[in-house]
C-alpha cells in the first residue's frame, strides 16, 4: 500500500513539473475533525484545537520541531532532538516533517486504541494533556489544573526575574555611559 501511495504522490509531481493538469483529489482538502474523528465529543476536539493553536506559535496551522520542543517542555516532558523527529515521524502522514492538526489528533487516537509505544514522546505527550473527568472526578482535575497553573506561574515568575536583571543591567550600562560622558566633558575643561 505504501509503495502504491508513494508511486502515486511521485506521478504527480512528474505531472506538475510536465506542466500538466492534475486532478486533486477534494478529501485532502477539506477536513472535519468531527466527521473524521468520531471517537472524541465536540468538547475534547475544540480542547484539542485550542492547544494545538496555542503551541502553533507561527500561526502556520503546523507544528514544526521547534515548536514542539516548546510544547514538550512546557507540558514537563522535555525530549532530545532526535526524539522529537521521531515524535513527527511517528503521525506524519504527508511526510512534510511537520504536523497538522489532523495529524496531531491522530496522536490521541493512536494513544486511545493503545498503538503508542510507552516509551515514546507521543505517549508522554497523550498522557500529560489528558485528564479523564469521569475516573478522577472533579477534585483530581481541579488538582490537575491547579498543579499546571502553578508550574507556568513558576515559569513565569523565572522569566521575570531575567526580565528583570537584564533591565537592571541597561541601567547600569546607560549610568557608566553617561558618567564617561561627564568625566570627558570635565576632562576637556582642563585641557586649554
Amino acid at each position: 500500500m505504501a509503495d502504491s501511495e508513494l508511486a502515486g504522490k511521485l506521478a504527480r509531481r512528474e505531472a506538475l513539473n510536465e506542466g500538466e493538469e492534475v486532478e486533486v483529489n477534494k478529501r485532502t482538502l477539506v477536513f472535519n475533525p468531527y466527521t473524521e474523528f468520531k471517537e472524541f465529543s465536540r468538547k475534547e476536539i475544540k480542547q484539542y484545537e485550542k492547544m494545538f493553536k496555542k503551541y502553533d506559535t507561527d500561526n502556520n496551522h503546523y507544528i514544526e520541531l521547534m515548536e514542539l520542543k516548546l510544547m514538550m517542555e512546557a507540558l514537563g516532558a522535555p525530549q532530545t532532538h532526535r526524539a522529537l523527529k521521531d515524535m513527527i515521524k511517528e503521525v506524519d502522514e504527508d511526510l512534510d516533517n511537520r504536523i497538522s492538526y489532523r495529524e496531531f489528533l491522530l496522536i490521541f487516537r493512536k494513544a486511545a486504541a493503545g498503538e503508542l509505544d510507552t516509551d515514546s514522546g507521543l505517549s508522554a505527550l497523550a498522557r500529560l494533556t489528558e485528564i479523564d473527568v469521569d475516573k478522577e472526578g472533579v477534585g483530581g482535575a481541579k488538582d490537575f489544573f491547579e498543579a499546571k497553573i502553578n508550574e507556568q506561574t513558576k515559569v513565569k515568575k523565572f522569566e521575570n526575574e531575567i526580565r528583570q536583571e537584564q533591565e537592571e543591567k541597561k541601567q547600569e550600562e546607560e549610568e557608566k555611559k553617561k558618567r564617561r560622558a561627564e568625566f570627558k566633558a570635565k576632562q576637556a575643561a582642563f585641557k586649554v
